[in-house]
């Protein structure tokens, strides 16, 4: 790219080129493999440029793990003019089909957790909590009753739910549907086990 075609680039656009290409990274590579000098040499500009944008390495982690996890939520909003059952089966199923599609992207961001970085274990841990709170907003649209254990309860489903993407969307490419039939048993089966629970 030569310095011409760069300077067309405002700050704005320049930084999420940048960060369009870490999130890129992400498909084939683990987040602790993007360095500044990596990012710098696929993005075809200089290292002191990349240092400028995002100050260190741990700022460019955080832009791109932030980026990556707003689009899986994007992806996954749930449909509000659904039933609370088929609104749930329609976002795992759109879950399913951006793992498929982003595998090294999820994969990096699921494993996030294990960076060094609390920020970037932070950035992870909103993405489950809000999941969580989606769902949790459709079973109490369902009638369950609002309480700690389902709150938890959901909170720890999702974790589950990203190991078994991780191990069969990934993995073990399985289809999105089988994924999506058994993400629903586990889920429905575990929220009856507490419904007449209380801590």
């Amino acid at each position: 790219m030569s310095e011409q075609q760069r300077v067309r680039l405002s700050p704005e656009d320049r930084r999420a080129q940048l960060i369009a290409v870490g999130v890129n990274f992400l498909a084939d590579h683990a987040l602790d493999e993007l360095t500044m000098d990596e990012l710098a040499r696929r993005a075809g500009v200089s290292r002191p440029l990349v240092f400028h944008y995002f100050e260190t390495r741990q700022g460019m982690h955080r832009a791109v793990v932030t980026t990556a996890r707003d689009s899986l939520l994007v992806a996954s909003v749930p449909r509000q003019d659904l039933a609370p059952r088929e609104r749930i089966r329609d976002t795992l199923l759109r879950i399913a089909v951006f793992v498929q599609e982003h595998r090294g992207t999820f994969y990096s961001l699921v494993r996030g957790t294990a960076s060094g970085d609390p920020e970037v274990r932070r950035i992870v841990d909103e993405s489950r909590d809000l999941n969580a709170e989606r769902l949790y907003d459709s079973f109490i649209e369902l009638g369950l009753a609002d309480t700690t254990l389902l709150r938890v309860a959901l909170r720890s489903w999702v974790a589950f739910a990203e190991e078994t993407l991780i191990s069969l969307a990934i993995e073990r490419e399985t289809n999105a549907d089988g994924i999506v039939r058994f993400l629903e048993a586990s889920l429905h089966g575990m929220v009856n086990s507490i419904r007449d629970q209380r801590l």
